[in-house]
């Protein structure tokens, strides 16, 4: 006996699935964000003198790279409040995806502060900046140009992995789609839509970011 498929009770519920689309990007966002700000940190003191600061950054790094993000969300729901820290499922798993960003965002800013030819921090001090005005005004921007590729591919990344949230009941994509599944037995037409919409953001997230690299690119 063949599948028909029939799409009407997918569309009737269309619209749980573009609100789950927006809470996935909403979470990716606020997460590389975080993600990004604490990266940074541990990139400095990576590349740094100080073994002081060092050591624990790359103890961080070389523990969260090589965790499975599942795990750190269901430690950071199931595990946190145990032990006195309470959160919404929805910041739980955007501390816990923030978190896993990190460490490989501190990598690739390691990488792109490593390629900051050392003569601009020599210019800088020859035309009297401070240290923190040589890294806001010309590491900092030189960097990020450098490393705007790899961050972009990160942030579609971390886009793809919220679906990681619906392991603990956060109503993004996925999670409607399986809602959507189990009350309509429609399984084929739900993920190939589900699917479709991943798809289609990842595409115009990519050629954004492609558009933005140009313009940086003409602008030096």
């Amino acid at each position: 006996m063949g599948y028909t498929l029939n799409f009407d009770a997918v569309w009737r519920n269309f619209d749980d699935l573009l609100w789950g689309l927006g809470l996935s990007l909403y979470l990716a966002v606020v997460a590389i964000g975080i993600g990004c700000a604490f990266g940074l940190v541990l990139a400095f003191c990576r590349v740094g003198p100080m073994r002081l600061l060092s050591i624990p950054a790359n103890a961080y790094v070389t523990l969260f790279r090589n965790l499975p993000l599942l795990v750190i969300v269901l430690f950071s729901f199931f595990a946190l409040p145990q032990l006195g820290l309470r959160l919404s499922k929805e910041n739980s798993f955007v501390l816990a995806l923030a978190l896993y960003s990190a460490a490989y965002l501190a990598e690739v800013f390691r990488g792109g502060l490593l390629s900051v030819p050392k003569g601009l921090r020599e210019a800088g001090l020859a035309i009297g900046l401070t240290e923190g005005q040589i890294r806001r005004r010309i590491i900092l921007p030189v960097m990020f140009r450098a490393v705007l590729p790899a961050l972009g591919s990160t942030f579609i990344g971390l886009f793809k992995d919220t679906s990681l949230a619906a392991a603990i009941a956060v109503p993004e994509l996925t999670f409607e789609a399986r809602k959507i599944n189990v009350e309509t037995f429609r399984v084929v037409e739900t993920w190939i839509v589900a699917s479709a919409l991943y798809i289609a953001t990842c595409s115009i997230l990519a050629a954004l970011l492609r558009r933005i690299e140009a313009r940086l690119a003409t602008s030096r």
